[in-house]
């Protein structure tokens, strides 16, 4: 697996890749600032030619000619993007448990559609126990472990080729990608063009460099699974307490779609604090930033970030719209799985095309001074049982045997 450094590539993978790759249109001296910068970013070859993009021949500035699929990924693991350990001290302060815990599955998965012509971006969230085929003949399985089944089943090739160690680790880890791009692909119906992701740490040091974000609850929260103790109302969390709020999942009622609210509320409360502190015109901030991601992120060769930022500085509207694809229970018993969601591949396809199909998208909340808007409705549908399940992006409330939120906005509090 190829695996190289690329400074030019450092603007735009914070949170989870998608906000600040938005956001990164609002200064022209950002550019020069990020064209000088060696910040050792590792990149790994998971993207076939066949779905790589070539913008080479689009002016900076310009709207995306050819509309482009981002799979960007939190990871459980616990080691950083050169496949060395983390620090225990690091896991504890993280509550991530001890080295061999959390068997590097993926709690975040947002596919990020980018139109061509300068559209309104759609993020669309994936509930990390969604029941699905998982590439590669394993069988039907939680949709977070399909980077894990990849990952370890391609161990024992690569130690006979005579990797060990974190070569070892780093080669696995590409391995694991693919899986999930595969997987991904497969439920959605997309082609994914480019890959991002973001290791426990990562999430943890990039809230910190950004001075914190500010998230509202509509309760008190305790959970000591994840770490989570906070108040209800309004604060402002970073580090740890970032990392326990977008990561908790027992205590809600809706579990991992109530996460999935609160990972959307938190990614649209960065990018407006990244645009309104002026990180990018910052020489300071802007090297926290860049530091924050070493050995944090891993992004797929092919993309060179800095470009594809520039020409989505010609996005008309600036908007991101965030949704959940639908789901039909969130409680469903699987052969070897425990609990899982249960989805319908077909009715999740359809819900994507309308999504990525809608002409402009109304997003909510305060302009910000790159004229981005980062703050838009987001939303799912469960369908009645019996029912033909159709599903809106504008999130329409639906009945099942399971309650869940109808339609927020990220601006709002969240449970």
């Amino acid at each position: 697996m190829l695996l190289s450094s690329r400074g030019r590539r450092i603007g735009g993978r914070v949170a989870l890749g998608v906000v600040s790759t938005v956001v990164l249109g609002a200064t022209g001296y950002l550019w020069t600032q990020l064209s000088s910068l060696d910040a050792g970013i590792v990149t790994a070859d998971v993207i076939p030619p066949a779905a790589q993009v070539d913008n080479d021949d689009s002016p900076p500035g310009e709207p995306l000619k050819v509309a482009q699929n981002l799979l960007l990924v939190g990871i459980d693991a616990r080691t950083d993007a050169y496949g060395n350990p983390l620090p225990q001290n690091v896991l504890d302060a993280l509550h991530a448990g001890g080295g061999d815990d959390g068997g590097d599955t993926t709690d975040t998965m947002i596919v990020v559609h980018i139109p061509a012509g300068g559209a309104a971006a759609t993020a669309l969230s994936i509930p990390r126990d969604s029941y699905v085929d998982i590439a590669g003949g394993y069988g039907k399985h939680k949709i977070n472990s399909a980077y894990s089944r990849g990952k370890n089943a391609s161990m024992s090739g690569l130690r006979a080729e005579g990797l060990s160690g974190a070569q070892l680790e780093v080669a696995a880890n590409a391995a694991g990608a693919k899986t999930a791009i595969q997987t991904v692909e497969k439920f959605t119906g997309l082609t994914i063009n480019h890959y991002a992701a973001i290791n426990l740490a990562g999430f943890d040091a990039l809230s910190q460099a950004v001075g914190g974000v500010e998230v509202c609850l509509k309760a008190p929260v305790h959970d000591r699974y994840s770490g989570a103790d906070f108040p209800a109302g309004t604060q402002t969390l970073s580090g740890a307490q970032a990392l326990a709020f977008v990561r908790q999942r027992h205590g809600l009622a809706n579990g991992d779609l109530d996460r999935i609210a609160r990972q959307q509320a938190f990614l649209s409360g960065m990018a407006k604090k990244v645009l309104s502190a002026g990180t990018f015109t910052d020489p300071s901030k802007l090297s926290s930033l860049v530091s924050a991601v070493q050995g944090s992120v891993v992004l797929d060769k092919g993309w060179d970030v800095l470009s594809f930022a520039q020409q989505l500085r010609g996005m008309s509207s600036g908007a991101i719209a965030f949704a959940t694809v639908p789901v039909q229970s969130l409680s469903m018993q699987t052969p070897s799985d425990g609990d899982a969601v249960k989805v319908d591949p077909a009715q999740v396809q359809q819900f994507v095309r309308t999504a990525i199909s809608t002409p402009a998208v109304q997003a909510a909340g305060d302009d910000t001074p790159g004229g981005v808007k980062p703050v838009a409705a987001t939303g799912t549908k469960v369908p009645t049982p019996g029912s033909s399940g159709t599903s809106s992006v504008s999130g329409t409330a639906g009945t099942a045997d399971t309650k869940q939120p109808a339609t927020s906005t990220a601006a709002g509090c969240v449970d």
